[in-house]
């Protein structure tokens, strides 16, 4: 579950009424930074809800993010451009990566700021479903952790959950509200120094 969340780098609000393909397009071309309260849920291949979460996600382009885990643990996600930081406060751990390593081929690749998302991924309008239109991104790397994932836009092109398709058979649902486009955010947002006492794990 952790990891869900480096794999999204920003998520707004669009403009236009073009098809989902269009609108992602578009969001990679004009989106600077973003910030919204979210909610994650993990379920089984049959349904059944195996984890949930909820907080605050913040990012500015390129590579730069934080994601604010609230409920129902407190942990902290940035990255500061070059090193991907995760700070869980129960365990009072900190792992800290190259954020290429972190990322990987995956949706963060959809969304991280390249104009260029044909070249990693397949993308296909998925129709309509809960009043949203569908885009469905399939990964062409095989060493990728997921199998597909899906984004559904709302009438006014914004983009609303992601879900995230893992090869274990698990789904993520990522969904967003009060969203803000393009927020004046402060850098130090995008900064991280491990707690005093807090181990540091050292990843690839």
């Amino acid at each position: 579950m952790k990891y869900i969340v480096a794999l999204l780098l920003a998520v707004l609000p669009l403009n236009g009424h073009a098809g989902a393909i269009e609108k992602l397009k578009s969001f990679i071309a004009g989106t600077h930074s973003a910030q919204a309260n979210f909610t994650q849920v993990v379920l089984e291949q049959n349904g059944k809800r195996m984890q949930s979460a909820s907080g605050v996600m913040q990012f500015q382009r390129p590579g730069r993010f934080r994601w604010t885990y609230q409920k129902p643990y407190e942990q902290i996600i940035v990255g500061d451009g070059a090193k991907f930081w995760l700070y869980d406060k129960d365990l009072n751990q900190v792992t800290v990566k190259k954020l290429d390593a972190a990322l990987g081929s995956s949706p963060a690749a959809l969304l991280a700021g390249s104009n260029e998302i044909e070249r990693g991924f397949v993308l296909k309008e998925a129709g309509q479903r809960e009043g949203l239109d569908w885009l469905q991104a399939t990964p062409k790397a095989q060493e990728s952790s997921f199998s597909a994932v899906l984004m559904g836009f709302d009438a006014d092109a914004g983009l609303v959950v992601m879900e995230l398709n893992d090869t274990f058979g698990h789904k993520t649902v990522l969904r967003f509200f009060a969203m803000q486009r393009n927020p004046k955010l402060a850098a130090a947002q995008f900064q991280f120094t491990p707690p005093v006492g807090a181990d540091v794990i050292a990843g690839d």
